[in-house]
């Protein structure tokens, strides 16, 4: 069962951490994964802006480094102004959905819930990837992954 409060509340401790000096706008995301840990990642963006690093792939390059990849079941992401209390929700953009996709494609639900909300807090939005990401290629399409 996942607890969608606990991941915004894990993914706003880590956007505290963003390193967002240009945009101003801190991003953080937090991975359930199945035995009910959580992995963080935090925006990182970089004076050359293309070598940006979004928070949830921060935190899946993190569980993958880990040798967790195929253990994520759903992701809480929050996004807002520094300094600001933004409660609009914020949801995964187009390379960090694909970005999960892969995540979820070769972990044990083949899918995920994704959890968006405000930095400052607000409501708490909820989407299937798959919904988010329709027709998505991923792990599956090569014959890889738990739902090949």
């Amino acid at each position: 069962m996942t607890d969608p409060d606990r991941l915004i509340a894990a993914a706003r401790e880590a956007a505290v951490h963003a390193h967002a000096p240009y945009s101003k706008f801190a991003v953080g995301a937090a991975l359930l994964l199945a035995d009910g840990s959580i992995v963080t990642g935090a925006n990182f963006e970089n004076a050359s802006y293309g070598l940006s690093l979004c928070a949830e792939t921060v935190a899946t390059a993190t569980a993958s480094a880990s040798g967790r990849l195929r253990e994520i079941v759903a992701v809480g992401i929050v996004g807002g102004r520094i300094g600001q209390a933004d409660t609009d929700p914020i949801r995964p953009c187009g390379r960090c959905r694909q970005v999960l996709n892969e995540a979820a494609q070769m972990g044990p639900l083949g899918d995920m819930d994704v959890y968006c909300s405000g930095l400052g807090g607000g409501i708490i939005e909820t989407h299937r990837l798959s919904v988010l990401l329709p027709s998505a290629f991923g792990p599956a399409n090569l014959g890889i992954g738990e739902h090949a």
